[in-house]
């Protein structure tokens, strides 16, 4: 008898636990039924009631305004009704970009927002940067004497002294150059009396052996006009003469009366300053911008106010590894050698780039993978635009896409403005995943 009765007390648990869900589930159904209609009445009587930009957002009781006095919406439609969306829409109507944001008076006072037009303009970019005067390196010349020997006399005889070309150094004497002109008057003697045989083999030889004593003499910086002299007078000079082979001023001296010298040994160092080379460096960024034949300008701190005028010779093709500069050679000609070696200089290449759409450089909002900057619309809208630009030369920023010369955008408060933006399309994002959830514009 107890095992009946408890099987029938399990039996009729059981049938009670059924009944109980059946019943709550019934209820829960009518309870999510009548919610839904509650909502959906709600949300026919915002429609109808919503005028202009005074929507108001539900979500549990939650207004869903914008913050620091901004109204995330754009203009109302024409039929005066702010349009009804399922989710979050931080932008108003669909024709309005995405970003979109709208700023009170106050609000944009508050930011310190102000303007700028883009505009068209002839661009020039000044690449400024300081250069070191230095001697033109083709133009400087290193005595040195082909044969041994000792110097009788100097013509120089200080550092710093402007010589010019063809002017005497110093006598030399060496006995093998003594030895060499005795040969050449030798072969000199020999060819005038050998020149009148009837046989033109031995004729020959004796003009060869001519050629070869007077190329000797050449080959150790003796003129034509010394050989000249010294087939004149037949007689061999104890001494000879070496002269200066370039105009300039003498750099450095070596030679000394009653010494011996080689030609290991340097004399003379002489540099022609007509023309002065100028050595800068530009960032490697900027190398796209510099070419041979560039013209160039310059000013030095020890003349103020004046102004010399060169151009690029050469830019070489190494990069520093430790300033990460490149080095640019100019060329200046300096009339008055008033331009010396080791001076600094302030040096500006100017760049070129024809007529172009330029923004100023604060108004664009770079985070290396994209541009954007903000387009100021009427009754306080602001519309973010994605451009794109090219180089940046002197708080000017070159649009290459994305603008039209004449449009107006915000020059300075676009951070905030910008910041603004990204919390209406994070909201909006948000309302995305929360189907229940509608906004409009604040009061």
């Amino acid at each position: 008898m107890k095992l009946i009765f408890s099987t029938r007390a399990l039996i009729f648990g059981i049938a009670l636990l059924a009944a109980g869900s059946i019943l709550g589930g019934a209820a829960v159904y009518w309870l999510v039924q009548h919610k839904m209609k509650a909502v959906h009445a709600s949300s026919a009587t915002a429609q109808q009631t919503t005028t202009g930009s005074n929507a108001a957002g539900a979500m549990a009781g939650m207004n869903m305004s914008g913050a620091s006095g901004m109204r995330n919406s754009s203009p109302p439609a024409a039929s005066g009704h702010a349009q009804q969306m399922t989710g979050m829409n931080m932008n108003g109507p669909e024709s309005t970009p995405k970003g979109t944001v709208m700023l009170s008076a106050a609000t944009q006072q508050e930011f310190n927002v102000t303007y700028a037009t883009v505009r068209r303009a002839h661009l020039i970019r000044t690449i400024r940067t300081v250069g070191v005067l230095n001697a033109d390196e083709q133009k400087i010349a290193h005595v040195h004497v082909k044969v041994p020997g000792w110097i009788q006399k100097v013509f120089l005889n200080y550092a710093g002294q402007q010589i010019k070309k063809g002017q005497p150094l110093f006598t030399l004497y060496s006995p093998d150059l003594v030895s060499t002109e005795q040969e050449y008057l030798i072969a000199l003697k020999g060819q005038r009396y050998l020149s009148k045989t009837p046989y033109s083999d031995i004729s020959s030889e004796a003009n060869s052996l001519l050629s070869a004593a007077r190329d000797r003499l050449r080959l150790w910086d003796i003129s034509d006009a010394q050989i000249r002299k010294l087939a004149a007078t037949g007689k061999a000079s104890r001494t000879m003469t070496l002269y200066s082979p370039i105009s300039g001023f003498v750099m450095s001296r070596n030679a000394y009366e009653q010494t011996y010298v080689t030609p290991d040994t340097d004399l003379y160092d002489i540099v022609n300053l007509s023309k002065i080379w100028v050595y800068v460096s530009i960032f490697q960024y900027e190398a796209p911008y510099v070419h041979v034949g560039q013209m160039a300008e310059m000013q030095l701190s020890y003349f103020p106010g004046r102004s010399y005028f060169g151009k690029v010779t050469y830019v070489y093709p190494t990069l520093d590894p430790k300033t990460r500069t490149i080095k640019v050679r100019l060329e200046f000609p300096n009339p008055g050698y008033a331009l010396k070696p080791n001076m600094y200089a302030n040096v500006e290449l100017r760049v070129d780039y024809g007529v172009q759409t330029l923004v100023p450089s604060q108004a664009v909002l770079n985070s290396g993978t994209r541009q954007v900057v903000f387009l100021a619309k009427p009754d306080g809208y602001f519309e973010p635009r994605e451009i794109q630009i090219g180089g940046q030369f002197d708080g000017q920023t070159e649009v290459l896409a994305g603008l039209q010369p004449g449009e107006k955008i915000v020059k300075s408060g676009n951070f905030l403005i910008d910041s603004e933006s990204r919390l209406g399309a994070a909201m909006q994002q948000m309302a995305a995943t929360m189907p229940g959830m509608k906004t409009g514009n604040t009061k």
